[in-house]
């Protein structure tokens, strides 16, 4: 079992992965789609456990929070940093997509392969509606976001349709109000959500074993499935994308370093479990228990501030979705040759920062259609964005939720830092603890000859007492 954690963490293992992969997809594609089958089961297995983790660790961290001093201007801290990474990755990918010029000066072919694919899809392609309020209407190719499910009239409801704008609205509430109890009323529910949490956590980290196999059967199906045509001409975005994202979470890191106190590899080697998960699983709650470790034990910040952050930012603090909204949507302007100014780049920054918590609780492909609401600000076709995004979406999918993930793992350290009695003393990897002095025993030969002699004594009344009990 150790040695599977091993190969599941390593990132050579995690690299070699992705290239066989690559080879299974274009020249054995049933092994492929066979290892994507595996890595579908373990993103529902993660999927599965997400949202029990999800409540419980919230009610850990909001219990935990409400002890510590002034909590009401650290929960106010945390929201304000959550909108202020989130706004900040925003500008990033803008200023990303004025740098590089992706869908600038494309070749013929590119050009012809990108309208084979918008017209390939125009004939079945629905219209893709976003709603901030409201409901559905049959047949309507997107999901509405609807009022009751931010704020649910009925609990169960969203837990069982898996609304996790509902659930985490809900969850706030009723840890607040398990906070506000005394230790004495929830000693029991605390006992069974403790040992629910521990189950979680095993569950994903015997999960997570399956990280290699996931790796292969991503890399086989994006071989087998997307033309080599598609990616050269989707390169230029795809380069100012990882560019831009890379860049992003280098900072992170920095920042992240800087209040921990800590060397750069330190923190990346504590960060080196969670930024894999992310990267490999394509899921956002995946990593979520290796980076509550990560952050506390390893790094030394508060686990109250962990535990309540993490879980919630791993729905709303989507710093990659706000980078990924706002480049598509320059790539998209430069592919139809819209000249944009200062206003209208602010404007898609604004806006990009709003479809990223728009789309909270909305994964993988489900999450591209918020493009549009930035898209149509500037009135830009969203059939088109739609159809090219979804082409390559499997390639960003990982690059984004490492981007939000260390966001949030900002988040904590900016919080939390500087607060040496919530601080724990940062582990060295590898160090051991350092051993005390040595108690040495001396005995001289009466000495020894003495202590043998009550030794010996001792054991034969102790011989004695007990053939006396027995004969009785």
């Amino acid at each position: 079992m150790n040695v599977l954690k091993r190969l599941s963490n390593s990132t050579l293992v995690l690299l070699l992965c992705f290239a066989l992969g690559g080879v299974a997809g274009a020249f054995a594609p049933p092994v492929g789609g066979f290892a994507f089958f595996i890595g579908q089961i373990y993103l529902a297995l993660v999927n599965m456990a997400a949202v029990p983790l999800l409540v419980v660790a919230m009610f850990f961290g909001l219990r935990q929070l409400i002890l510590l001093s002034h909590p009401g201007l650290r929960i106010g801290t945390m929201l304000t940093l959550a909108l202020g990474l989130v706004f900040v990755s925003a500008v990033g990918g803008t200023l990303a997509g004025v740098l590089s010029g992706p869908g600038l000066h494309l070749s013929d072919d590119a050009h012809r392969q990108l309208g084979q694919l918008v017209l390939q899809s125009a004939s079945d392609a629905e219209d893709m509606r976003i709603k901030l309020f409201g409901v559905d209407h049959p047949g309507s190719a997107a999901s509405a976001l609807a009022l009751s499910d931010v704020v649910p009239d009925n609990f169960y409801r969203v837990l069982a349709g898996g609304h996790a704008l509902g659930i985490l609205t809900g969850t706030i509430l009723f840890g607040m109000a398990f906070a506000a109890l005394s230790s004495e009323q929830t000693r029991v529910l605390h006992s069974v959500f403790e040992s629910i949490y521990r189950s979680l956590e095993t569950l994903i980290e015997y999960a997570n074993l399956l990280l290699p196999v996931l790796a292969f059967g991503t890399a086989a199906h994006l071989a087998a499935q997307t033309e080599h045509a598609t990616f050269d001409a989707m390169s230029g975005f795809l380069v100012s994308f990882l560019g831009g994202t890379a860049a992003l979470c280098a900072l992170a890191v920095v920042v992240i370093a800087a209040r921990s106190h800590a060397p750069l590899t330190r923190v990346a080697a504590a960060l080196k479990a969670p930024m894999l998960v992310g990267l490999t699983s394509g899921s956002a709650t995946a990593p979520i228990p290796h980076t509550i470790e990560a952050m506390s034990t390893r790094l030394g910040f508060s686990r109250g501030v962990a535990e309540l952050v993490v879980p919630f930012g791993s729905v709303f603090v989507r710093a990659g979705s706000a980078l990924y909204f706002a480049l598509a949507t320059v790539f998209i302007a430069n592919l139809y040759d819209r000249p944009l100014g200062a206003g209208e780049l602010a404007l898609i920054g604004a806006t990009a920062t709003v479809a990223a918590f728009a789309s909270a609780g909305r994964t993988g492909a489900a999450s591209i259609g918020y493009v549009g609401m930035v898209l149509s600000m500037l009135q830009l076709p969203v059939e088109a964005a739609g159809v090219l995004l979804i082409a390559v979406d499997l390639i960003c999918e990982g690059p984004r939720n490492l981007l939000s993930l260390l966001s949030v793992c900002t988040v904590v350290a900016l919080v939390s830092a500087g607060l040496p009695a919530e601080r724990a003393p940062v582990a060295e990897f590898g160090d051991r603890p350092e051993a005390g002095a040595v108690l040495r025993l001396a005995f001289t030969r009466g000495q020894l000859v003495l202590a043998t002699g009550c030794v010996v004594v001792a054991a034969s009344l102790i011989v004695l007492m007990g053939v006396g009990v027995g004969a009785k």
